[in-house]
C-alpha cells in the first residue's frame, strides 16, 4: 500500500481525521503546534466540516473537547507538557465523569527542554488520573494509536492520553493509512447525572474509576502495541518505552538482540509481564524518555534481588533526551562519539527578528527605567522572553503564562515600586486577566506592558484571541481608561514612549500600555499572500 511521508505531528492529525472526529481542540505551543494545523489545512478536515479554530488556553479547549465528547461525538484535545499543567483540573476530573463520544487527549512532552522551561513526564499526570496511556515508538503507530483510541475511549469509557515526545513529534517515516471512519451522530449520555460531579455522584464515579483499572490492565496485556520477546540470554532483560524502542533497535540492526525485551506502550504496566521478567531476569535495564516513572514502578514490584538499572541508577542521564549511542553505552557497546566541535563553531543565541516591535519597547522601558535599580521588569512566555539576553537584558522573570503580572503584583506588595509586567497579547488572554483583575481588585501599583504582535507569534504566527479585544478587556475587569495607553512601537515614537513610561510610573495604580505593531514574519506572510492572490485573482 502507498505510504505517506508523515511528521509524526502530522501522523497524529491524519490519524485523528480517520478516525471520525468532529473537532480538535487546542492552544500553541511546540512540539505539539502543527497536529492542529495539520487539521486546519487539510482539505479532508474542511470537506467534513471539522471544527479546528484555536482556543485560548488549554483548560478551555479540554472543556469544550469535553463537551463535545459530551454530545456523543468524538474529539481530539492537543497541548505540550506544560499545557496540562493548565488543563489539570479538567483533566483529572473527566477521569471521573468519563466520556460519552471518544476522546483523545495528545500531549506533546519535550525532553532536553528544547522549548520549554521544564520537561516534566505526562506519563505521570496519566497515571494520576488512572486512565489508559498510549505512547508510540513511530510515526506509523502515532497513526494507528490516535486513529483507534476514539475507539478504546469509547469500550474504557475514559479519556485516552497518547504521550509523544519532541523525536518523535518533528521526525518523518513512512505511514499506511487505514479506512476512514464515520463521525458520531450526537447523542447524549444515558446517565443524566454522568458529568454532575456533587459529591455524592464523584464518590459513586470515583468507586467505578477504580473498579476499571483490572479492566485497563488487561487491555494492555492484549494491546498488539506490548510484546514481550524472549533473549537466548534470559538472566537480562529491557523495558523499552515508546520511541525508546527504536533507540534500542538502532544498537542491534539485525534485529539480533541476545536479551528479553518487553516493548511497552500502553499503560498501565501489565503485571503479567514483569511476572514473567522476573521468573528469568537477574537484571533489568528500562529504557524510557522523560522521568523514570516505570524504572520507579518496578523498583517496586521486583524482589531486591532483581537489579534494575536505568535513569534512577545512572544508567542512563537523569536528564535530557535519549539517543542510540546513550542506550548503546547503557547496554556495554562501544560507541563512536563524532569529532569535537570547532571552536570556530559556536552556539547562536536566539534573538528578536531584526525589525521587531518588542525591541523598540525594550529600548524604551530600559531609557525609562534607567534611574532605578535593577530587577523590575517580571517577563512573560513568547518572544518578548528573549529581553532577558543582550542587547536588553530587561527582565528578571519568566516561570510560567500569565505569572508576569502576578509577580509584579506581588513585588509592588512588598515594596518594589515601580514594578512592571511584560507580557504578550495571546499570552495576555491565556492567563493573565485574571491577574490583572487581581492587581485591580487590590489597587496594586503596576504597569502592565502588553506588547500586541496580534498573534501567537512564537509559535508561528497562530490567530490571537486577544486580537481586536485588549482595551476593552482591560476596561472590563477594571482598568481606569485615561491609563490604559496604546502606542507604536517604532524607533521614530521612542521619545514618546519613553515619556508614556514616565507617565505612569508616577501614576500611582494599575496602568496598562499597549505597544501594537503586527509581527514583522506575520506581516512578511501575509504580504506574500497577497500578492499571490493579487497575481492569480481566480485561486
Amino acid at each position: 500500500m502507498q505510504k505517506n511521508l508523515f511528521l509524526g505531528v502530522e501522523a497524529i492529525g491524519q490519524g485523528a481525521i480517520d478516525g471520525g472526529i468532529s473537532g480538535v481542540y487546542a492552544y500553541p505551543g511546540t512540539p505539539s503546534t502543527e497536529i492542529t494545523e495539520f487539521i486546519q489545512e487539510s482539505e479532508q478536515a474542511v470537506e467534513k466540516g471539522i471544527r479546528s479554530k484555536w482556543s485560548a488556553n488549554e483548560k478551555t479547549a479540554y472543556e469544550a473537547a469535553l463537551g463535545m465528547s459530551y454530545a456523543g461525538k468524538r474529539c481530539m484535545v492537543c497541548m505540550k507538557h506544560v499545557g496540562l499543567n493548565v488543563a489539570a483540573d479538567a483533566f483529572i476530573n473527566s477521569a471521573i465523569t468519563g466520556i460519552n463520544g471518544g476522546m483523545v487527549l495528545t500531549v506533546a512532552d519535550d525532553p532536553s527542554m528544547h522549548s520549554s522551561q521544564n520537561e516534566q513526564d505526562s506519563r505521570f499526570y496519566g497515571k494520576f488520573a488512572m486512565i489508559p496511556i498510549l505512547e508510540p515508538s513511530n510515526q506509523q503507530e502515532a497513526y494507528d494509536m490516535v486513529r483507534e483510541g476514539f475507539e478504546l475511549s469509547e469500550k474504557l469509557e475514559v479519556p485516552v492520553m497518547v504521550r509523544i515526545t519532541t523525536r518523535l513529534a518533528h521526525s518523518r517515516a513512512g505511514v499506511i493509512r487505514s479506512e476512514v471512519l464515520a463521525e458520531n451522530d450526537m447523542v447524549l449520555p444515558s446517565d443524566p447525572s454522568q458529568f454532575v460531579l456533587l459529591p455524592a455522584i464523584a464518590r459513586r464515579r470515583y468507586k467505578g474509576l477504580l473498579e476499571k483499572q483490572e479492566l485497563f490492565e488487561k487491555t494492555a496485556k492484549k494491546s498488539k502495541y506490548n510484546t514481550y520477546t524472549k533473549g537466548e540470554d534470559k538472566s537480562f532483560g529491557i523495558i523499552a518505552c515508546g520511541i525508546a524502542y527504536n533507540y534500542l533497535k538502532e544498537n542491534y540492526p539485525k534485529d539480533d538482540c541476545p536479551y528479553t525485551i518487553l516493548k511497552l506502550s500502553q499503560y498501565p504496566v501489565p503485571q503479567k509481564f514483569l511476572d514473567k521478567m522476573a521468573k528469568h531476569c537477574e537484571e533489568v535495564l528500562v529504557l524510557e524518555e522523560g522521568y523514570p516513572v516505570v524504572e520507579e514502578h518496578i523498583k517496586a514490584v521486583f524482589k531486591k534481588d532483581i537489579q534494575v538499572s536505568g535513569r534512577l541508577s545512572g544508567a542512563l542521564p537523569r536528564d535530557g533526551e535519549l539517543n542510540a549511542d546513550l542506550v548503546g553505552k547503557a547496554l556495554g557497546k562501544e560507541t563512536q562519539l563524532g569529532a569535537d566541535v570547532p571552536e570556530l563553531v559556536v552556539n547562536r543565541p536566539p534573538a528578536l527578528c531584526q525589525g521587531c516591535g518588542h525591541q523598540d519597547m525594550y529600548k524604551s522601558l530600559n531609557e525609562a527605567l534607567d534611574k532605578y535599580t535593577k530587577g523590575r521588569v517580571f517577563s512573560d512566555i513568547g518572544c518578548y522572553t528573549l529581553g532577558a539576553l543582550p542587547p536588553y537584558k530587561s527582565i528578571y522573570s519568566c516561570v510560567d503564562m500569565g505569572a508576569s503580572v502576578t509577580m509584579a503584583k506581588g513585588a509592588a506588595d512588598a515594596g518594589l515600586i515601580p514594578a512592571v509586567a511584560v507580557i504578550g497579547d495571546s499570552t495576555f488572554t491565556h492567563s493573565g486577566i485574571t491577574g490583572l483583575l487581581d492587581a485591580v481588585n487590590d489597587e496594586a501599583n503596576i504597569i502592565v506592558v502588553i506588547s500586541d504582535n496580534e498573534s501567537v507569534s512564537m509559535t508561528g504566527g497562530q490567530e490571537s484571541s486577544a486580537l481586536g479585544k485588549i482595551e476593552s478587556i482591560c476596561t472590563g475587569v477594571g482598568v481606569d481608561p485615561n491609563h490604559i495607553r496604546v502606542l507604536t512601537p517604532l524607533k521614530k515614537y521612542h521619545d514618546l514612549m519613553v515619556e508614556t513610561f514616565e507617565e505612569e510610573i508616577a501614576y500611582e495604580g494599575v496602568s496598562v500600555i499597549v505597544f501594537r505593531r503586527e509581527c514583522i514574519q506575520a506581516a512578511a506572510k501575509r504580504l506574500r499572500k497577497e500578492k499571490k492572490m493579487k497575481d492569480n485573482p481566480t485561486k
